[in-house]
């Protein structure tokens, strides 16, 4: 299995919407798409982990296949604003290990 970088998926997203005219679409749209997908998720974690069950006539999914899904709108949103998804994992893992760092118990060693 090969290891990508987060700069080499938003690389291969980019490349993959470059090759048609209409672009990415605008950053609402692709809001609009990741409230859709996080549904879907939703639904699927719910299938497998609550309470409703699947019904009958409800094709199979994965839970790997809608968060893939998430994913690749995300990279969508961050690539047409210019945002290196690297530099704002930094960002929020910053904010994480100094402003949260007492928020948690810790597991002792």
């Amino acid at each position: 299995m090969e290891n990508k970088t987060m700069k080499d998926l938003q690389k291969e997203v980019d490349d993959y919407i470059g090759q048609f005219k209409e672009g990415y679409f605008s950053p609402l749209a692709m809001m609009a798409r990741i409230s859709e997908e996080v549904g879907e998720l939703a639904r699927e974690i719910n299938h497998s982990y609550g309470e409703k069950p699947k019904k009958a006539s409800e094709e199979e999914k994965k839970i790997e296949e809608e968060i893939g899904d998430v994913l690749f709108v995300l990279i969508c949103l961050a690539n047409s604003l210019h945002i290196d998804l690297e530099q704002a994992h930094k960002l929020v893992m910053e904010k994480f290990n100094t402003r949260d760092k007492d928020r948690w118990t810790k597991k002792e060693n």
